[in-house]
């Protein structure tokens, strides 16, 4: 595991995820690795009152219910989509109930503009086909193939970025329950057919954002259970997403920096700032291109201690999260620099001159960014 960039979430929690496999005595739907409520644990972590002789830690931080009514419908015959804005965690709760559920997370189909059929379905090696014609063994499965044969989780990233050609193949899949191959000669014994197996089910994911690039048809939406996962907007639950995936980077850099809780708090407030002037813009050249989602301000704080680590004096400050965070947003210009600019001197300069602290630092970090982009 040490020598992968990023390691699934099977392979980061194995051990973890076979000590809850040997403890698990509840009843389990289909060919599931794990119980609903072991599936559930392994997600939010243990408290005191579950009783167990090992702390497991949490994973994903938000509503309970939203990953429960996930958790049931996986055990449906109905597909999983989890919807919401960028950055709010869809992509790692999907893989992370798959490698609860399935043991494998990696049976990913990417929605894009050009996402065929073929990346749902199968496709040919060719050098066997030119060699020994159409058979199973010069099939290529796609991920929710496969998933299909073994009974497992499949995902679908992005799905309303796929054509509506691909999404009509999506339908015969999840209401079927099959694929048919008429490339193959069919003996009767449907050597021809793909079968899914019990435990079989598909996790997509949309962006809210995305409404209107290739929005679902009726048929489709039917055959998914819709969840949707809000953007976090309490300071604390926020606190400790941005707080547990920054601890991750420094382990896996091997960076001994300390994140100062007072800075942590500016770089909140800063995001709980810019929304609340975008909800109140009449117009989107008055907003911020950027989501300013949690993923967002995460990478904010990352790309602050990684440069303050191999450039600054291996500490952490506010002028190099005020520019980590200026050159995160500002993405059009000049009017996300105008945002910004507007920002630190409506919003940020008075709270330093009443409050003190870190923000009088802030305030000349974010100038600079902006003075040497504009």
């Amino acid at each position: 595991m040490s020598e992968l960039l990023r390691a699934p979430a099977e392979i980061k929690y194995a051990e973890e995820l076979d000590w809850l496999e040997s403890i698990d005595d509840n009843p389990k739907p289909f060919s599931w690795r794990l119980s609903p409520k072991m599936v559930r644990l392994f997600v939010f972590g243990s408290e005191r009152a579950d009783g167990l002789d090992r702390e497991v830690a949490q994973k994903w931080f938000g509503d309970r219910s939203i990953v429960e009514r996930a958790i049931v419908t996986l055990a449906s015959d109905r597909g999983l989509l989890l919807i919401g804005d960028p950055g709010t965690g869809k992509s790692w709760l999907a893989e992370l109930l798959a490698a609860a559920i399935s043991r494998n997370s990696t049976l990913v189909v990417q929605g894009t503009a050009g996402t065929t059929e073929d990346h749902i379905k199968y496709s040919w090696n060719v050098s066997m086909v030119i060699a020994k014609g159409q058979s199973r063994e010069s099939m290529i499965p796609s991920p929710i193939m496969t998933a299909m044969e073994t009974g497992t989780i499949g995902r679908f990233e992005e799905l309303t970025r796929s054509t509506s050609d691909v999404q009509d193949a999506l339908i015969s899949i999840l209401s079927e329950k099959y694929v048919s191959v008429p490339e193959l000669e069919s003996d009767g014994g449907g050597d021809n057919i793909v079968f899914a197996k019990p435990g079989f089910s598909v996790i997509a994911t949309a962006n809210s954002r995305d409404r209107g690039v290739n929005d679902l048809s009726s048929a489709l939406k039917r055959r998914f259970n819709f969840v949707r996962i809000p953007v976090v907007t309490n300071k604390k639950s926020e606190a400790e997403i941005v707080r547990f995936r920054t601890e991750e980077l420094l382990r896996r850099h091997q960076i001994d920096l300390d994140v100062p809780p007072t800075l942590l708090d500016v770089l909140l407030q800063s995001f709980a700032d810019l929304r609340a002037s975008s909800a109140a813009a009449g117009s989107d050249d008055e907003k911020l291109e950027s989501a300013l989602s949690t993923a967002e301000q995460i990478g904010v704080l990352e790309d602050a201690v990684l440069h303050s680590n191999f450039f600054g004096e291996r500490a952490l400050t506010a002028r190099t999260l005020a520019a980590s965070l200026v050159g995160s947003l500002a993405r059009r210009e000049p009017e996300d620099l105008a945002i910004l600019n507007k920002y630190l001197h409506g919003v940020v300069e008075p709270r330093g001159k009443e409050e003190g602290g870190s923000w009088p630092e802030f305030l000349e970090g974010g100038r600079e960014a902006i003075a040497k982009l504009a």
